[in-house]
Formats: C-alpha cells, sequence, structure tokens
C-alpha cells in the first residue's frame, strides 16, 4: 500500500493530479519552457491582484506585462494576521497552513492552497527518486527535531510511521546515543539518511573516531540527504567516507517549496517546475548568471497566499550554464542577516569566517561543534563543545586568523559548554549578529 501518498489524499491534498501536473511541466519542451514561466508568473500575479486584499496594497504599481515593475516581497511584509493575507475564497479551513522556522529572525504563519502543497510533495518525491528512492517504501533514518510539548510530539511521531521514518533526536548527540543509534543502522534496512547538515555531520565524527563506514553496518543505505543548514566542502567529504553512499544537498523553504536538489551530475538543480528563483541586487535589479545576489523567489502555483518576488533572505549565485528549464544554483553564500558588521564600517559575511574558524577549530577532532556570535562590533563569542578546552596557544592562532581576515583590534571571547544549545526545531544556526545591519 502506498501509506505516505493515501494520507496525503486523506488530509485532501491531491498527490496524483499534482504528480499528472508536473510530470506534463517537465515534458514541456525546452524552448517552450520560458513562454511557460512567464505566462504562470503573470497568472499569479493576475490572481493576487484580483482576489488577494493584502497584495493589491503592495502591487499598485504593477503594470502585468512588466515584470520589473512586480514588488520585492519581504518576510516583515508577511508578519500581520494569515486571514488578512488570505486570497478570496481560502480560509483556515480549505488551506495548509504551517509556520516559518524563524531561523531569518522573522518567523511567521504562511498558507498554502491544497493542490500548491500536493506539488511540493511531487517535486520532492520527484527529486528523490533520482536516487532510488520512494516515499511509499524507503525507509529514512531521520536527524530532525521533534516538538516536546505532548500534542506537537505524538503528532510527528504519527507522521513517521505514515511517512516510514525512524527518527533520531538531534538533541543528544553524546557518544552513548550514538552507540544506540548504530544498532538501528545494523538491524533496521535504512535505505536513507535525510536530516539536519550539523548532526548528521557529528554522526559521521562518531563513526570515524570507530573507524566504521556506515554502508557496510547498513547494506541496503542508498543515500544521505542533508539540509536546513550549510553543507561546508571538508564536511561534505567526511560524510562521503564515513557514510559510503551518495551525499545530496537540498536547499528548500517551507513556505515555498523545494527550491534546489543536488542532482546525479553533483550539481544544485533549481526547482523550475513550481518556482521561479531570480538573483538581484541590492537596486532590485535582476543580476547575470554568475553573479552574487539575492535569492528572491516566486511562487507559481500558490493560489491562498502570495509569495512573489519574495526575498527569501539567502545569497547564492546561478550558474552561467543556467537556463530557463534547468537553472543551477553554483553556490549558496548564506543569509542576507549573516553579516559581520566591524567597528571601520567593513562588513564580512559571517559565514565565511565561520568557515576559516572551522578549518583551525576542528582539525584535531578535539571540538565537536562551535557557533559564532557577534555581540558588539568589536567583539566576537565562539562557543563551543569539546572534549578538553582549547589551549592558550589554540586561541591565539584563532583569534589571530579572525583578525587578519576581518581587522585587528577585535575581541575574541571562548566559552566551552557540555553541548551547544538548538532552536526548538534542533538547528544549529552557525553564525548571528547581534548588530543592527544600519548601525
Amino acid at each position: 500500500m502506498r501509506l505516505f501518498d493515501f494520507s496525503l489524499k486523506m488530509n485532501g491534498f491531491p498527490i496524483d493530479k499534482a504528480k499528472l501536473a508536473l510530470s506534463k511541466i517537465q515534458n514541456t519542451d525546452k524552448t517552450a519552457f520560458e513562454d511557460y514561466v512567464k505566462d504562470k508568473r503573470k497568472a499569479i500575479v493576475q490572481h493576487h491582484l484580483q482576489y488577494t486584499s493584502f497584495y493589491k496594497t503592495l502591487g499598485t504599481s504593477i503594470t502585468l506585462d512588466d515584470w520589473n515593475t512586480v514588488p520585492i516581497m519581504t518576510k516583515s511584509d508577511l508578519q500581520q494576521p494569515l486571514e488578512q493575507r488570505l486570497s478570496q475564497g481560502y480560509t483556515k479551513a480549505n488551506v495548509y497552513i504551517n509556520k516559518t522556522s524563524g531561523s531569518s529572525g522573522d518567523p511567521f504563519i504562511f498558507a498554502k492552497d491544497k493542490f500548491s502543497h500536493a506539488l511540493t510533495w511531487a517535486v520532492i518525491q520527484d527529486r528523490f527518486s533520482w536516487f532510488g528512492l520512494d516515499f511509499n517504501s524507503s525507509k529514512q533514518a531521520r536527524f530532525y527535531g521533534i516538538p516536546l510539548d505532548k500534542k506537537g510530539y505524538y503528532k510527528e511521531r504519527f507522521k513517521d510511521v505514515l511517512s516510514n521514518r525512524l527518527r533520531f533526536s538531534v538533541f543528544d548527540m553524546s557518544d552513548e546515543a550514538f552507540e544506540n543509534l548504530l544498532k538501528k543502522f545494523k538491524t533496521i534496512p535504512f535505505d536513507y539518511i535525510n536530516g539536519y547538515t550539523s548532526a548528521i555531520v557529528q554522526f559521521a565524527k562518531f563513526l570515524n573516531r570507530k573507524n566504521l563506514v556506515l554502508k557496510s553496518v547498513c547494506p541496503s543505505l542508498k543515500a544521505c540527504i542533508v539540509t536546513s543548514e550549510m553543507l561546508f566542502d571538508n564536511d561534505k567529504i567526511l560524510l562521503e567516507k564515513q557514510m559510503g553512499v551518495a551525499i545530496v544537498n537540498e536547499y528548500g523553504a517551507s513556505e515555498l517549496d523545494l527550491i534546489a536538489f543536488q542532482n546525479k551530475d553533483d550539481e544544485w538543480q533549481v526547482n523550475s517546475e513550481t518556482l521561479f528563483v531570480e538573483i538581484l541586487d541590492e537596486k532590485n535589479q535582476s543580476l547575470p548568471n554568475g553573479e552574487e545576489g539575492r535569492i528572491v523567489i516566486t511562487s507559481l502555483y500558490n493560489k491562498a497566499h502570495p509569495f512573489i518576488r519574495y526575498d527569501i533572505g539567502d545569497v547564492g549565485i546561478l550558474s552561467k550554464a543556467s537556463t530557463f528549464k534547468t537553472p543551477i544554483l553554483e553556490k549558496l553564500v548564506g543569509r542576507t542577516n549573516d553579516i559581520a558588521i566591524l567597528p571601520s564600517g567593513k562588513k564580512a559575511a559571517g559565514l565565511t569566517f565561520y568557515y576559516i574558524t572551522k578549518t583551525l577549530i576542528e582539525n584535531d577532532g578535539n571540538v565537536k561543534e562551535f557557533v559564532i556570535e557577534q555581540l558588539k562590533k568589536d567583539t566576537f563569542k565562539i562557543i563551543y563543545s569539546s572534549d578538553v578546552e582549547l589551549s592558550h596557544e589554540k586561541k591565539n592562532i584563532i583569534k589571530k586568523e579572525m583578525e587578519r581576515y576581518l581587522e585587528p583590534g577585535i575581541t575574541i571571547i571562548f566559552n566551552r559548554e557540555l553541548k551547544l544549545k538548538r532552536s526548538k526545531s534542533g538547528k544549529l544556526r552557525q553564525f548571528t549578529s547581534h548588530i543592527k545591519l544600519d548601525s
């Protein structure tokens, strides 16, 4: 029985219809695909101008035949009651409702019409099939958080049963917890791993300490799909070595869709079927492929709630080889609010110097995880968990490297903790600035 698809249907999500629609979109000829995208984006703007009062107030200067007149939406625009943002004919009773994680600092509740949500799952299932995975039959080892309240906890556990997955807590990453997890892999024929990057990397480090390759322990394993957090190159190398299967990088946003998924050619293929992805500069002008800018996304099918030229808060680059039908995300740089502002006025991408520090702080295997917080323009705190405290010499090396990358005169505070604090969802935010961009 195709239990996962059945559960979607029982909740009113027409997955069969969505799969047929997706197949038709994918069979559109390359030369006609650009017209398909332009027609769909015009249609969704027209729909929300006609039926969504909230969007009418944003789009007063729109000329339908000029895409550049369509305004940029931000997360702050959406921080008002959901009822005020829904399109005519849609209510809380007949839409899919969820809440963003708030990793950008601007959480909000959003909605999708049921066909749009079914299309999301059709796209996800399509991408997973590239690696021989089927949501209705493939067994998933899931590295995610779980709500701690009783109702939320049992709701997720029930969804795990319907989705043929076994969930492992990302809140306990001790060796004891990993030993118990390893026993599960020895006895359960998992087909794939899916979950937060940082948690899976920690499991890989555990396997490395034990000199184990997971594929040899669990021969049924086909792929490891990481999501929600940055995957750095050296961590990917570690995962490939210790998992013994394809490491697949996923990029998505709950309010939109699956945005990009690593294909068999190791390219981050953008979802062009249900989304239109743009890279814009600070003046909201479209940048040519190959240039770095803000990632702005239009949901082509969500009629219940507008996500049109929606600034997701990320920075990235589309490959020069991208086409309308097959856009390739060459690089995901990080979030627009992951910016360090220094006393001189210089701005630096937080994740970049996080990565530089990472190569120094984790090379001996002592430090398990760390995060960086900017407290003041000249003060950074490195919070880390480790077997033993960092030596004075090591701290000086890290401080000198950060000064070299940033600027002289900054203060580095080191704070060792038994384990790092994660968000309620279980995500680990590598860099956080407490400095306002306009300060």
